[in-house]
């Protein structure tokens, strides 16, 4: 673990309550990349049965990418359901983020079957997805099928941004996956926006105005 071993896993205790209270799937979801500047938002939703064994299944931010990946496998292989939803930068730049992460959040739930009757959502705000929700702050750190949901979305984001370090080489995506990192701040600088660069983010904006008057 790259945390304090003090730290406590994700547990089940939420998704069983809700389960005594009649609900039959019971689904978490999270999002990965909303910060990022360039790349897609992406979000994942996974319903787990009652058994799963998922050792060291914890928030995706808490492991580093060995352990994502074996995690990911074991969930894609256990789960009941599994999803993701993703909206591209032009997406985010048109419609905004807000919308863009709902909407990526609604294509997750809509590709799980059976459907949810009730999703545990990591954060705040994002209700409005046809289904009965709960948003959990930092639930990714404390609710099992969130943190698995946070797994998927982070694992196939990544995967997403390594494939398009091929196309665009020199930006280091594979790296920093989109975000506003030092290299990435460096790269921008030396070779302006590309298509995946969200032009709607301030220091994205500032170096594409750059380039126009370079």
């Amino acid at each position: 673990m790259l945390y304090s071993a003090y730290m406590p896993l994700p547990t089940a205790k939420l998704e069983q309550e809700y389960m005594a209270r009649g609900f039959r799937a019971v689904a978490g979801l999270d999002e990965a990349g909303k910060g990022a500047w360039a790349g897609p938002v992406v979000a994942g939703s996974v319903i787990l049965p009652e058994n799963v064994d998922l050792p060291g299944l914890d928030d995706s931010k808490r492991l580093n990418a060995k352990q994502r990946e074996e995690l990911y496998k074991r969930i894609v292989e256990q789960a009941i359901a599994w999803g993701v939803g993703l909206r591209e930068a032009a997406d985010i730049d048109e419609i905004g983020l807000a919308e863009a992460h709902r909407q990526a959040m609604q294509e997750a739930v809509d590709a799980l079957t059976p459907r949810p009757d009730f999703l545990l959502v990591d954060g705040l705000g994002i209700r409005k997805l046809g289904v009965q929700a709960e948003c959990i702050i930092k639930g990714d750190q404390k609710v099992r099928c969130i943190a698995a949901a946070s797994i998927i979305a982070k694992v196939t984001r990544d995967r997403l941004m390594i494939q398009y370090a091929k196309e665009f080489g020199d930006y280091g995506f594979d790296e920093h996956k989109g975000y506003g990192t030092e290299q990435h701040q460096s790269a921008l600088s030396k070779l302006g926006v590309c298509s995946l660069h969200r032009l709607s983010y301030e220091p994205v904006y500032r170096g594409w105005q750059k380039s126009l008057f370079a």
